[in-house]
């Protein structure tokens, strides 16, 4: 006998292997550099957003093993009851300083992030308007609000102004939610020109730059890549560049007051662990004195756009598009014999129709390692 929920799971598990979109964890023990170690056998990665290669960086480690002998491993609470360790209000001015903003708020993952503060300020009766290709955690936010939600063309400004002005009579707030570099196509949103719009319309600008912080730009970020801008709401992650774990919102001080005081995420979730707050900020530090490091992932991508003859990287993400998930699962094997790994993105990370590769490149990554990927990606780019 089988219960019906096994059943289910089991049904739904046969139908995603025949489709090629069956999905499973693969232990992965991660050296320093840009090494892996997967299924008995050493691999450079090109799959992971450890942009700066600061999750293995000795002042970075060392940061986070005396925060746990100071503080212990875990906050023990939510930060309203005991859980807002010291380390949290100066990371917090770290990183609104970073940003140009007047505070920030330290959230567990960027997941939570967005789930928690799209609610916090939209509702049932407002209006969002989401870019088609932002990231999931978007999504789920701008559901769990309750607030209708229009879907904007990617990247598509004019697109996005005829649908603001239309949905925005009748909406008490209206709130635009976009990624600023986006995960899996590693362009970036003409933020200046979002916000114009926004500015036209009385609505407020969110802007996931989870793979912007410490890459694109000065290594602030997309927004301060177009002065005129003006984002109301700058989330970003500490677990891309910054190398470790958690996330935070940058805004003015009533913003970040009110999110600590009313965001669920913040009020009913355990406060970040110590050592990651620890981690994130020593990260700050080399970042700050290493221009350098910040510079290097888009320049490893432009190598490999530019021996490939593609458009040329804007961050340190580049797809490879094949179409099919069968075929990139097939790329994706060819490259692991070659000693390489690429992990696969398939629907539904990305539209139907568009499986791919996904390039992420590290300073870490040597001009050897790009150039044995280009010969390996070279025989699978779409003709």
């Amino acid at each position: 006998m089988t219960d019906t929920l096994t059943a289910f799971a089991q049904g739904k598990i046969d139908q995603l292997a025949a489709a090629s979109l069956l999905r499973t964890i693969q232990p992965t023990r991660r050296m320093a550099g840009v090494l892996v170690e997967r299924g008995g056998r050493t691999l450079v990665s090109f799959s992971c957003n450890d942009y700066l290669g600061l999750s293995h960086h000795p002042e970075v480690k060392a940061a986070a093993m005396a925060a746990v002998e100071t503080y212990g491993t875990g906050a023990g609470a939510s930060r309203l009851v005991t859980g807002d360790h010291p380390l949290f209000s100066e990371l917090e001015a770290r990183l609104a300083t970073l940003k140009g903003t007047e505070a920030a708020c330290i959230f567990g993952s960027g997941y939570l992030a967005n789930t928690g503060i799209i609610p916090t300020f939209v509702g049932p009766g407002d209006l969002i308007l989401v870019d088609e290709l932002a990231h999931a955690c978007i999504w789920t936010g701008a559901k769990l609000s309750q607030a209708e939600v229009v879907v904007f063309r990617h990247n598509d400004v004019a697109d996005l102004a005829a649908k603001l002005a239309e949905g925005r009579t009748g909406a008490p707030k209206a709130l635009v939610a976009t990624d600023g570099v986006f995960s899996m196509d590693g362009d970036i949103a003409p933020l200046d020109e979002i916000s114009r719009v926004c500015r036209d319309h009385d609505a407020w600008l969110l802007v996931d730059d989870a793979h912007g912080l410490g890459v694109v730009g000065d290594g602030s970020g997309t927004a301060r890549m177009f002065p005129d801008a003006r984002v109301d709401l700058q989330m970003g992650t500490l677990s891309k560049a910054i190398g470790g774990y958690g996330a935070y919102v940058c805004a003015t001080q009533p913003v970040i007051d009110f999110i600590k005081t009313r965001t669920r995420t913040v009020v009913y979730s355990t406060g970040l662990p110590p050592a990651n707050a620890a981690a994130a900020i020593a990260a700050l530090d080399v970042m700050a004195r290493e221009p350098e490091r910040i510079a290097a992932p888009i320049a490893r991508a432009r190598r490999l756009t530019t021996a490939l003859n593609l458009p040329p990287a804007e961050s340190a993400v580049v797809p490879i598009i094949l179409g099919e998930a069968e075929t990139a699962l097939a790329a994706a094997r060819d490259l692991e014999t070659k000693g390489l790994l690429v992990v696969p993105i398939r629907p539904p990370t990305v539209p139907a129709g568009t499986a791919r590769l996904r390039l992420a490149f590290s300073s870490e990554h040597t001009d050897e390692q790009i150039d044995q990927l280009v010969e390996a990606v070279r025989p699978w780019l779409p003709r």
